[in-house]
């Protein structure tokens, strides 16, 4: 579902940008009528063509994307390294051992060597 919802928020986002920049700005006539039709100086009243209706429409359903991803987003149960922690000295369980500061790390493919003392040979033999 979310996946959907990213999918739609992704294509509209991209579709407002185009459909943004093929609008004309409401200033186009100002600089080839300085002192023409007083009226068309700050647009036009009257209603909005196509492109305006689509723009407002690709805006509404933008913002409940935004609105509907920032919901599940913080609905979702997400687990951290803190909480996790806490919960598990609550709970009395152990938590992961680490190497004492300053000892060397060992990789965790190498085996370790026995710590059986070193066998002693009698004083005679070779």
């Amino acid at each position: 579902m979310v996946t959907l919802i990213v999918i739609v928020h992704v294509i509209l986002c991209i579709s407002l940008i185009i459909i943004v920049l093929l609008q004309a700005g409401k200033g186009a006539e100002i600089g080839a009528a300085f002192g023409g039709a007083s009226q068309t100086i700050f647009g036009s009243s009257g209603s909005g063509g196509f492109m305006s209706k689509l723009t407002t429409g690709c805006a509404i359903i933008f913002m409940i994307t935004c609105l509907s991803l920032s919901y599940i987003a913080s609905r979702k149960g997400a687990s951290s390294v803190v909480t996790e922690g806490a919960k598990k000295q609550a709970t009395g369980q152990p938590l992961p051992a680490q190497p004492a500061p300053g000892s060397p790390a060992q990789p965790a493919g190498v085996p370790q060597a026995p710590q059986s003392p070193a066998p002693v040979n009698p004083a005679g033999q070779p």
